[in-house]
């Protein structure tokens, strides 16, 4: 049983199921849909890198000898006499 609601929406539907009869139903694409996403996509990862960016620069890599490294430097410098 049809509604008054779903009549009135298959008659105004219907130059949008002629458009999609014209079209081959052996191809497919992504569509509009396809392109939003992959953007949304690209956008993400664009601000993902920008940031890790942002991070890595606040980074100081140089590295504090630890003691292994200070004990066998002294004992480098007591066998050269320095």
């Amino acid at each position: 049983m049809m509604t008054a609601t779903s009549t009135l929406a298959l008659t105004h539907a219907s130059p949008v199921f002629e458009l999609a009869k014209e079209v081959d139903n052996n191809k497919v694409t992504p569509g509009v849909l396809g392109f939003i996403v992959f953007a949304v996509i690209g956008v993400a990862v664009w601000m993902l890198m920008k940031s890790m960016n942002t991070h890595m620069k606040k980074v100081d890599f140089e590295e504090a000898p630890s003691a292994e490294d200070q004990g066998s430097d002294q004992r480098e410098s007591a066998a050269t006499g320095r």
